[in-house]
C-alpha cells in the first residue's frame, strides 16, 4: 500500500524522525484496518518496532523512516541479517504472550519525509 500522509515531519533529529516514522507508520496501519499490540518491545536481544494484527494474523512491522535516498531506500537498510534478528525477536515475543500458533507475516513500512514535503508511506506485506 502507498500513500502520502497529511503532514511533513518538522523536528531535527534522527531520532526524532524515527520516532514521527513510527507514528506515522501506526496511523496508516489503523487507517487500513490492522489494531496495533506492540510499540518498541524490547528484550535483552533486541527490539521489535511494531506488532500488530489484521485479524487473520500477527504482523511484525519493521518502521524504516528516511528523509532522502542518498543512502538507498528505507526498505533496502532491512538486510538479510536484520530480517534473521526480527524473526528471532518474533519468536520470543509470540512465547512471552504465548501466540505461537498464529500465523505470522514479516512486513516494512518504508517512510521517505523530505524535509519541508508531505512524506510517503510505502507499506511492504510479507517483505521477508
Amino acid at each position: 500500500m502507498m500513500g502520502t500522509a497529511e503532514q511533513p515531519f518538522t523536528g531535527a533529529s534522527r531520532i526524532e524522525l524515527g520516532r514521527w516514522g513510527e507514528d506515522l507508520a501506526i496511523r496508516h496501519l489503523e487507517s487500513t484496518g490492522y489494531v496495533v499490540l506492540s510499540r518498541n518491545w524490547r528484550c535483552r536481544d533486541g527490539e521489535l518496532d511494531l506488532v500488530a494484527t489484521d485479524q487473520e494474523r500477527l504482523v511484525f512491522c519493521e518502521v524504516k523512516t528516511r528523509s532522502g535516498l542518498g543512502y538507498g531506500t528505507p526498505a533496502e537498510a532491512v538486510t538479510p541479517a536484520k530480517a534473521d534478528r526480527i524473526r528471532r525477536l518474533a519468536n520470543l515475543w509470540q512465547r512471552r504472550f504465548m501466540l505461537r500458533w498464529c500465523p505470522v507475516r514479516y512486513d516494512i513500512v518504508a517512510i521517505v519525509a523530505p524535509p519541508g514535503e508531505l512524506p510517503y508511506v510505502r507499506h511492504i506485506k510479507a517483505a521477508f
